[in-house]
Formats: structure tokens, sequence, C-alpha cells
């Protein structure tokens, strides 16, 4: 996500709690985030497949759940009005959050749950910090979060993920063909709804009740404290008081760019 200096510091702070406790591992995280090579890093786009009528434009709402809480003013509304979405969630924040995961759980029809990693580390397989957060670094690094993130995905009681969104949604080129090597599309986005949540709560509204007929909308449902929260929460009425069509990536084609959702052969 193109996001501001200050969600960069946000996004730091989780990085922060999300590095090694091994001491060891510490002065290679913080070589990380002092310095790092000059590395060519994408942003992948993602739309859906257009809506075949004009009065009803499809959109997708994809929430991050990285660590901390659930938002209840973004699920609540998502509950009563019965609207579907996908849900990225970290192996860490599934730990924190068994009553969400069961609401999860009871509602297969809403919610679609994909893999946001292991400990939400940016799935770059090369030393390079990502808004000041140290990346995976190797290549081992980066299948251990994929990998590690769908097995508590699965452990949780859900369908094996079909879609990763590492934390920060950058990527280079070789960790999205990794990635795609391990069976996964990477998921983009068309709209950041939220700025890592970090947006006020009418400036988040004004932009997700914006969305166009193919967009994919990412927002945040793990900042409950977060004022982005609540203009999420509204937008998502707006939209459909516009009549808008929500589905989940599992429920429509999708278009990516840079290799992230093109079929490949053994893959779905």
């Amino acid at each position: 996500m193109r996001l501001s200096f200050t969600a960069g510091l946000v996004l730091l702070s989780c990085a922060i709690a999300a590095l090694p406790a091994h001491a060891s591992d510490i002065p290679k995280a913080q070589a990380q985030l002092a310095a790092g090579p000059e590395v060519k890093l994408v942003e992948p786009r993602l739309h859906l497949a257009k809506s075949e009528v004009a009065s009803r434009p499809r959109v997708a709402l994809t929430f991050d759940a990285c660590m901390g809480a659930v938002d209840e003013r973004i699920l609540s509304t998502l509950l009563k009005e019965r609207i579907p979405a996908t849900v990225f969630v970290t192996a860490r924040w599934l730990r924190k959050n068994p009553q969400t995961v069961a609401i999860f759980l009871a509602n297969p029809d809403l919610f679609e749950i994909e893999n946001h990693g292991e400990n939400h580390i940016p799935a770059i397989d090369v030393v390079v910090p990502v808004y000041g957060i140290p990346s995976a670094g190797s290549p081992e690094a980066v299948s251990r979060e994929v990998g590690k993130g769908a097995e508590a995905v699965i452990a949780a009681g859900f369908s094996a993920p079909r879609w990763f969104r590492g934390a920060t949604a950058k990527y280079d080129a070789t960790s999205i063909d990794e990635i795609r090597k391990m069976g996964y599309r990477v998921a983009g986005y068309s709209l950041n709804g939220d700025d890592g949540s970090l947006l006020g709560a009418g400036a988040a509204e004004k932009r997700i009740a914006a969305a166009k007929d193919g967009d994919v909308v990412i927002s945040h449902i793990n900042q409950p404290t977060h004022a982005a929260g609540q203009g999420v929460a509204n937008a998502i009425l707006k939209l459909k008081a516009r009549g808008v069509e929500f589905v989940r990536l599992a429920d429509v084609e999708t278009i990516g760019d840079n290799d992230t959702t093109a079929q490949r052969p053994g893959l779905f």
C-alpha cells in the first residue's frame, strides 16, 4: 500500500512486535531497519471481472487482520447486513481472537478466510526494509511466513487458503514467483480504503463509498480504537444503498498484474 509517513510508523510498531524473540536474530533485524539494497518492489493491483448489470456494480471488500483485536463496528455491520467479505488473517491474530474465529466459522456464506502470513512479515526474499519493517529476507523465510500462515488457517477449522496477501502488500518479483509455486494467488487490490487504518472516519467513508464496478477494496478489521473503522462501516451501508453486488474473491473471476493471478499448471 502507498502509505503516509505516519502510516509507516504504525506499521513499524507492528513490525517491532513481530520481531524474533531470539537475541541472535536482533542484529539482523536492526541492520534491515538501518539500510537495505536497491530492490525493485511491486505493489500488485487486483480487479474483479465487471458486473454484467450496469446498475449493479460489483465490489469485493477485503480486510486484513494483522495483529490485535477485531473491530466490532465493521464485523457487526457485515453480519447484520449479511454482506460477504474476504478476510486475510495472520496466525498471530487467529490465536488471539478465538471468539471472532468462531463467528467466521459459523457464517461460511459470508466470510472467506485467506492467508496473511504467520507473523505479519513482508514476504520479500531479500533483505530490505519496507516502511521501516524488516522483510523476510530469504526464500526460506518467505516460505515459512506463507506456509505457517496457511497451516494456522487450516488448524483453525477453515478451508485451505488459496490467496496470500503479505504484510505491506509489497513483494519483489522472485518472491511472487515463490508464493505462486506454493500454490497461491497473490492478492493485490485496486482501492486502498483506510490507509492502514489511519484515515479519519469521514475520509475512509468517502473513499470506500466511491468504489467502482470491479474494485477490490482493502481495509483493516483489527483496529477497533481507530476512527477509520467507523468510516468503513458507514461506507459499507452506503455501498449497499447504491445497489452494489458484494462478492468474495472466491466468487468471481479476478484479474491481477505482475503474474499474481494468471493460470499456472497445477494451480487452480
